[in-house]
């Protein structure tokens, strides 16, 4: 079954496919991937008086159609989870007196259902004849997911000079590097199997952020999605946390409990600091990858679950292995399919987009900051040891450092300094 059949309705909700019944005047949901298309799209369409809801994909765009039953739909030919074409399809069923319209004009045809359409297209061509910020414009980006009217104008300050993001990325990969973009195209070729997979990368990379992606782009993206973090938990209660116990199995097993591994049957199990697993319960987690059974602590009988195991570490297991301080064989059964996130050291190309990225996620719950020229400058000399987790806290602390300035300057960008001994 397809990814858009598996969200296909087989009874109409009440109130649709009634031309016009419902419809929010001058609202359209605007969906694409392509960070920088759908901002400037947006600026075009506030401009002439739209309320405008973006969405990055098209399960999140049916849910706000649903809800608020637009005017009109602008879609670009391309969608990170569900197939464009059937998408479209399952819509103008739907919803007839909705206006929809394709980027790449594949659904531009056919009699108009809104009576402002050309203003649609008017700002579809202007957005798709802008000229790129190396010329010399500057782009304000307005924060994702929040409509105009909850919107606090863009202070009139120097922002980032950005390119237009790479349309073949996925929304969860900002960035378009060549270390960004090969993982990208090797996270959609194995999504939709079912091989184990082993994401290796520094700490604070994204590891979880590459495993949320696979499991949205699985067949299993409408079952769990279970996070364990090895290192999280005390060894002597790692077993039962990861398999599950029975009453009475050890002190303090007031009931039987559930484990992550059953609890994502039908879905995804991620093990995140897998190289922090004792020896001994590496054994067991070999035996359930090879057989897919499960025992309980305290119980004889075994369970068969079906779990796609993801796993992730920052640290080098095969060499792990070689000092005997992991298990080689649950290695090579781990590393089916190795994905490397890089440093961000290594894609340092991608700094300006993840600034923007994240100064767009604080501007949806306090004022929306741009940040100065010499700010950047400050990033750009900095090795980041702690990755993008680091950056993102760092420009958290510049956003609280600059109170009610509209730009973040270089001396709001606190960076760690190595310690005199």
């Amino acid at each position: 079954m397809s990814a858009a059949q598996s969200w296909r309705m087989d009874r109409e909700l009440p109130g649709l496919g009634i031309a016009g019944r419902g419809a929010t005047a001058r609202a359209v949901v605007l969906v694409s991937a392509d960070v920088g298309m759908r901002h400037r799209l947006m600026e075009n369409l506030v401009q002439l008086r739209w309320s405008v809801r973006v969405a990055g994909g098209g399960a999140e765009a049916m849910a706000m159609i649903e809800l608020e039953q637009p005017e009109a739909l602008v879609l670009d030919g391309w969608l990170p989870d569900l197939e464009v074409g059937e998408f479209a399809s399952y819509m103008t069923t739907h919803y007839p007196g909705m206006e929809l319209l394709r980027m790449d004009g594949a659904a531009s045809a056919g009699p108009a259902r809104s009576p402002r359409r050309n203003e649609l297209l008017h700002a579809m061509r202007t957005s798709q004849e802008f000229e790129e910020p190396e010329r010399g414009h500057s782009m304000r980006i307005p924060p994702v997911g929040v409509s105009v009217a909850q919107r606090s104008p863009a202070p009139a300050a120097a922002s980032l000079r950005l390119v237009r993001p790479n349309t073949v990325t996925l929304p969860e990969m900002v960035g378009e590097s060549a270390g960004m973009m090969e993982l990208t195209r090797l996270i959609r070729l194995v999504a939709p199997r079912t091989a184990t997979v082993l994401i290796e990368g520094e700490t604070g990379t994204g590891k979880e952020v590459v495993a949320k992606a696979l499991h949205r782009l699985s067949a299993r993206a409408a079952k769990p999605f279970v996070v364990l973090n090895c290192a999280a938990i005390p060894e002597s209660l790692l077993e039962a946390e990861l398999f599950g116990h029975t009453r009475g199995a050890f002190t303090g097993a007031v009931a039987s409990r559930t484990g992550r591994i059953e609890a994502a049957h039908g879905g995804t199990l991620f093990l995140d600091e897998i190289g922090e697993m004792p020896l001994a319960l590496q054994a067991k987690m070999l035996r359930f990858l090879e057989c897919g059974e499960l025992q309980k602590v305290g119980e004889n009988d075994t369970v068969r679950v079906d779990v796609r195991v993801i796993a992730a570490t920052h640290q080098e297991l095969e060499q792990r292995a070689q000092e005997k301080t992991f298990r080689l064989d649950l290695y090579h059964r781990l590393a089916v399919f190795p994905l490397l996130v890089p440093a961000l050291r290594d894609r340092m190309e991608d700094l300006p987009l993840l600034v923007e990225f994240f100064l767009e996620q604080m501007g949806i719950t306090s004022p929306r900051k741009a940040i100065s020229d010499d700010a950047l400058l400050r990033m750009r000399s900095y090795e980041w040891p702690g990755n993008v987790r680091e950056l993102m806290h760092v420009l958290e602390r510049a956003t609280i450092l600059a109170e009610d300035r509209a730009v973040i300057g270089a001396d709001e960008v606190r960076l760690r300094t190595p310690r005199r001994t």
